[in-house]
């Protein structure tokens, strides 16, 4: 029989020898970067625990098992693991089958939840990131964030008291303005409306009310309310949503006597050769977006002209303050405007 050769025996037990320590290593290795893993997972669920459980408080929902399991994706055995870990740490208590945050519970369900909405208007006014994007971002970067690097971040931002989903910011000390509103499903035909919070969960309902231009701060109309759908009017557009998507929409009912804002012609709907004066912008242009607009002359009072359009139609090139720019139409439907009448002298000539 051949034997091996020593020289190949000692890289053999070399190679072995670097794989345990590889993964035995302390603090650096394949095993510590699970239990650190398994580690996080679980302190990630159970601070998405103390955050819904504060959310129910916050809106005076009952908590209970199911709704836990439901909220966090999770069987109702592991839900039970990690509500018995909190009760264990002190954080919540139990009273008739519902659960509630203790004091402790509370603060620290505020810290996470403060983390998570100063990190959500970072992405929407600072970055290019879209709205179905923020939550997501969010959820990752609240779990490791500190507070004191949160609270770094909101002073940069000149400290803003509301997310870009209309959920007030909890300050610094943990405090937080009382629940207002009610649901859009709950208005009566006839009512004025302005919407202060859409929910961004479950994704797919708030893909829909982003995709219908629906943000905090815009006026609504009921036109017509069944147990089928909710008909209300926004920007002058008629909307459309079944009471589950309605119900993801808090309002606050205005008084009678206020009128509707006047419905705003978009860029989007400038023909080749007319002229129109920029109004302004829809607040849901954020960020990035929004700056590369102004900077280019989009501002209220611009004149602005349709010039050409690529072959097909999108973008359409447009003359601002002296130059030609290519703009999309899901950034023209973002740029409010007033149509000017041509001159007689512009006509004649074909302007």
């Amino acid at each position: 029989m051949n034997s091996i050769h020593p020289g190949i025996s000692l890289l053999m037990g070399l190679a072995v020898l670097a794989v345990l320590l590889w993964a035995f290593w302390p603090k650096r290795g394949l095993i510590a970067m699970l239990n650190r893993a398994r580690i996080n997972t679980r302190r990630a669920l159970l601070e998405d625990t103390l955050k819904f459980l504060f959310d129910c408080e916050y809106k005076d929902i009952s908590c209970g098992l199911n709704s836990i399991a439901g909220n966090l994706n999770i069987s109702a055995d592991r839900a039970a693991h990690l509500l018995n870990r909190l009760r264990a740490m002190g954080l919540i208590t139990m009273k008739e089958q519902a659960f509630y945050l203790t004091d402790t519970g509370r603060s620290y369900a505020l810290r996470i939840i403060r983390v998570h909405r100063i990190w959500e208007r970072y992405l929407a006014d600072e970055t290019g990131v879209g709205p179905m994007e923020w939550h997501g971002e969010a959820d990752l970067r609240e779990h490791d964030m500190s507070a004191e690097a949160a609270d770094a971040l909101a002073a940069r931002m000149g400290n803003p008291v509301f997310d870009p989903h209309g959920d007030p910011i909890p300050s610094a000390q943990g405090e937080l303005p009382a629940h207002r509103g009610r649901p859009l499903s709950g208005l009566q035909e006839g009512d004025i409306a302005q919407i202060l919070h859409i929910e961004d969960e479950p994704h797919t309902i708030y893909e829909q009310l982003t995709a219908l231009g629906l943000y905090p701060g815009m006026q609504v109309y009921v036109m017509d309310v069944t147990e089928e759908k909710v008909t209300f009017a926004a920007n002058g557009e008629e909307c459309v949503l079944t009471p589950l998507f309605a119900s993801s929409i808090t309002v606050e009912v205005l008084p009678e006597r206020v009128s509707l804002p006047q419905k705003h012609e978009l860029l989007s709907s400038l023909e080749l050769g007319e002229k129109a004066e920029v109004v302004g912008l829809s607040p849901s242009c954020r960020g990035q977006q929004r700056r590369r607009l102004m900077d280019l002359g989009v501002v209220p009072g611009t004149l602005i002209s349709a010039e050409l359009r690529s072959a097909s139609n999108d973008p359409v090139a447009y003359r601002i303050m002296g130059a030609t720019i290519a703009i999309r139409k899901d950034q023209a439907r973002l740029i409010f405007i007033n149509k000017k009448e041509a001159l007689p002298n512009e006509q004649a000539s074909g302007l």
